[in-house]
C-alpha cells in the first residue's frame, strides 16, 4: 500500500462509495440546544456566553461574537443579507469545525520574553544546509530558507576552506556532500531570518578555518548583516541578553579563536595516538568505521580527557598560543567551548561568566544518567546544545524530550529528516505564537532551600488530568489525490491519541476502526493523568487500516498540552513531512481537571 491511501479494490461493494456530508456530533447538538435556549438559532449574546463558559475564553466580548457570526454567514451564505444575526445548528457546526475561527492554540506571543536566553527552549537545527543524508547529499541555502520560514531560530553552518584556501565554503567535512558558498547562505539568512518571527536568529559556526579565513568570514558577516548584527559588550559574557533585547538581530555563536586552535591542535595529536571519535563542538566525519561506536562503549561517568600537552615546555606554549583574529572574535556573542576533564567538570557553573557547550546525543544520555541534576543546574544560566550522533547517516533524529526535560535550550534536530522526533519538535514550537522561543517551565529554573533542582527521575504526583474527546474528522477526499482514493471501497480510519513527555506521562491510546464515510465519526474520549504537564505534548495520528498490517498514516499533529485552549476545537492535520493539509482536520474537545493532591 502506498503512502497515505492506496486503498485496495474491494469487489464486495457493488456501488461506488461516494462522499456524503456528516452532521454535527451529539455533543454539539446538545450544547447548541442549551445555549439556543430551545430556539432554532444562537444569537450573538448566546454565542458570547458559549465562548466564555464552554470555550474558556473569559475575555470574549460581544464584538468577538459578532465577528464570528458575520464571518460564518458570509462564508456559508454568500453575502445573503440577514435581518437576524444568528447561527443555525449547521452554521454553529461550521464555526466549530473552522480552524481559523476556532483555533486550539493562541496565535500570538504571550510569554515573558525579557529573561536571559538560557531561560528558553530555542528552535534549533543541525547541519541546517543539508538537503538529505549526512554523507552524499547536496549542501544548499534552500533547507535553511525552508527552516526559517517554519520558525527555526538557530542555524548551523560548517565552515571549510575551498581548494585554493582563499574562500569559505559550507559543507559536511570529510564526506561526499557538495558544498555551497558561505556568502550565499548568509544572504539567504538575512532575507528570510524574520519572515516568521521577530526574535533573534542565532548562527552557530563549526569553524575549520585559518585566521586569515576567519577574518574573511568576519568581513562577510559584518557586510551582509550590517546593523542587524549583535555585538557583545565584552569578551567575557556574564549573562546572556533576552530575546526581547535581541529582536530582529543576528547573533553569532562559535568557539573563540584561541579555543579553536587548542581544540584543533590537541585533537590532531589525539587522532595520531588513538582511534576515538572526536567529541568537538560538532561531530566530525573523519572516520566512518569502528571509531563511531567506540565512544558509545566508554563511560563519561568515570573517564577524563587528558591533554597530550600537560607540560611546561616551550613547544606546548607555542602550540596553545592564540593567533589573534580580533574582528572575528568580536562577533561572538555566545561563546562556545569544550572544557577539559570529566563530564562533571564540563557542567560546572561559573559565577562570573556564561557559555555554550555542545554534547552529542549519546554523551548527553550518559550525562543524564550520571549527572542529571547537574545538567539541569548548568542550563539555568548556561546554554546546552545537543546534536544527533554521528551514525545517523540518513538524517534521522533522537527524541528531543530528553533534552527539554533536563533544561537543554538547543536541542538540534535534522530538519530535512521526517518522523516522530520532528513531529515532537514541531509540536513544542507551536507554543508561544510559534515565535521559536518557548519559556522553560519555572520548575527547571527554581533552586530549593538546600540548593536542590528539578530531578527528572523523581517520582511525582499527578498534577493535572487532561480529557480529550475525538469527535470526527473530515477533508480526506479533498486533500488526497483522486488517484490514491479507491471510491469503490469505504476507508477504515482510526485515531491514535497519546502523550509524549516524562516517562511517567508517556502513553498512547486509540479509537476503534470506523468503516463508512470519508468524513469519519469516532466520538470517543480518553483521559490522561499528567505529572509534568508543562512539557507534555499531545500526539494525534490518524491511520487507515489495512489487512496486510501496514496501516497508512492519514494525518498527524502534535500539540503542546500547556497551551491547549479548552472546549470544542478544530485541529488541523499534517502529513509525514510536517506539511499542513489544506482541508484535513479533526473536531476535538479538551478539558482540564486539577488532580486532588
Amino acid at each position: 500500500m502506498g503512502y497515505m491511501g492506496n486503498y485496495s479494490m474491494c469487489i464486495c461493494f457493488p456501488k461506488k462509495f461516494g462522499v456524503t456530508e456528516t452532521g454535527p456530533p451529539m455533543d454539539v447538538k446538545e450544547v447548541f440546544m442549551e445555549y439556543a435556549e430551545g430556539g432554532a438559532c444562537i444569537t450573538v449574546e448566546q454565542l458570547r456566553r458559549f465562548l466564555v463558559e464552554v470555550q474558556g475564553d473569559a475575555e470574549a466580548s460581544m464584538e468577538d461574537a459578532e465577528r464570528i457570526v458575520e464571518e460564518v454567514l458570509q462564508r456559508r451564505h454568500n453575502n445573503v443579507k440577514f435581518t437576524s444575526r444568528a447561527l443555525s445548528l449547521e452554521d454553529f457546526h461550521f464555526y466549530l469545525f473552522s480552524v481559523d475561527l476556532n483555533s486550539f492554540l493562541l496565535n500570538q506571543v504571550h510569554q515573558d520574553m525579557t529573561a536571559s536566553l538560557s531561560h528558553y527552549f530555542i528552535y534549533t537545527g543541525h547541519n541546517s544546509y543539508l538537503t538529505g543524508n549526512q554523507i552524499s547529499s547536496d549542501c544548499s541555502d534552500i533547507p535553511i530558507i525552508k527552516a526559517l520560514k517554519r520558525g527555526l531560530r538557530v542555524v548551523e553552518l560548517d565552515l571549510w576552506p575551498n581548494s585554493t584556501k582563499d574562500d569559505v565554503l559550507v559543507l559536511h567535512g570529510w564526506t561526499l556532500t557538495t558544498p555551497v558558498e558561505l556568502i550565499k547562505c548568509l544572504r539567504s539568512i538575512k532575507e528570510h531570518a524574520f519572515s516568521s518571527s521577530p526574535y533573534p536568529v542565532i548562527i552557530t559556526f563549526e569553524d575549520h578555518l585559518t585566521p586569515d579565513l576567519q577574518a574573511k568570514v568576519a568581513q562577510m558577516v559584518t557586510q551582509t548583516f550590517g546593523n542587524m548584527l549583535f555585538y557583545p559588550e565584552s569578551d567575557c559574557v556574564k549573562e546572556f541578553p533576552s530575546p526581547e533585547e535581541l529582536k530582529y538581530r543576528i547573533v553569532i555563536s562559535t568557539k573563540p579563536p584561541k579555543e579553536y586552535l587548542e581544540d584543533k591542535s590537541l585533537s590532531s595529536r589525539r587522532r595520531s595516538n588513538s582511534h576515538r571519535e572526536k567529541d568537538s563542538d560538532e561531530d566530525i566525519w573523519g572516520r566512518m568505521s569502528a571509531d563511531l561506536t567506540n565512544d558509545d562503549e566508554k563511560s563519561d561517568c568515570d573517564t577524563s580527557e587528558h591533554s597530550q600537552c600537560d607540560g611546561d615546555n616551550e613547544a606546548c606554549d607555542r602550540l596553545l598560543r592564540p593567533l589573534e583574529a580580533p574582528a572575528y572574535k568580536n562577533l561572538i556573542s555566545i561563546p562556545a567551548g569544550k572544557p577539559k576533564g570529566k563530564l562533571r567538570e564540563k557542567l560546572k557553573v561559573e559565577i562570573d561568566k556564561v557559555r555554550r557547550i555542545s554534547l552529542s546525543e549519546q554523551k548527553f544520555e550518559k550525562a543524564t544518567v550520571c549527572h542529571g541534576t547537574e545538567v539541569v543546574r548548568f542550563t539555568q544560566r548556561n546554554i546546552l546544545r545537543i546534536y544527533p550522533r554521528s551514525t545517523r547517516v540518513n538524517s534521522s533524529n533522537y527524541n528531543p524530550l530528553i533534552g527539554w526535560m533536563h533544561g537543554a535550550q538547543m536541542v538540534a534536530l535534522n530538519m530535512q529528516g521526517y518522523g516522530k522526533s520532528l513531529w515532537l519538535m514541531h509540536g513544542m514550537f507551536r507554543s508561544n505564537g510559534g515565535c521559536g522561543y518557548v519559556k522553560k517551565p519555572e520548575f527547571l529554573m527554581n533552586v530549593g532551600p538546600n540548593d536542590q533542582v528539578f530531578d527528572p527521575k523523581a517520582k511525582l504526583p499527578v498534577k493535572k488530568i487532561l480529557k480529550v474527546k475525538v469527535y470526527m474528522g473530515d477533508g480526506w477526499h479533498l486533500d488526497f489525490k483522486q488517484s490514491l482514493l479507491n471510491l469503490w471501497s469505504p476507508p477504515e480510519f482510526y485515531t491514535r491519541v497519546g502523550i509524549a513527555g516524562v516517562p511517567a506521562d508517556k502513553t498512547m491510546k486509540k479509537t476503534k476502526k470506523r468503516k463508512g464515510n470519508w468524513a469519519q465519526v469516532w466520538d470517543e474520549e480518553f483521559t490522561f493523568q499528567l505529572t509534568v504537564p508543562e512539557i507534555a505534548l499531545l500526539r494525534v495520528e490518524v491511520h487507515e487500516y489495512n489487512m496486510s498490517g501496514k496501516d497508512c498514516l492519514a494525518g498527524q499533529t502534535c500539540l503542546p498540552v500547556s497551551e491547549l485552549r479548552p472546549g470544542v476545537r478544530a485541529v488541523p492535520l499534517f502529513n509525514r513531512k510536517g506539511e499542513k493539509f489544506t482541508s484535513l482536520r479533526l473536531l476535538m474537545r479538551f478539558e482540564f481537571v486539577h488532580a486532588d493532591i
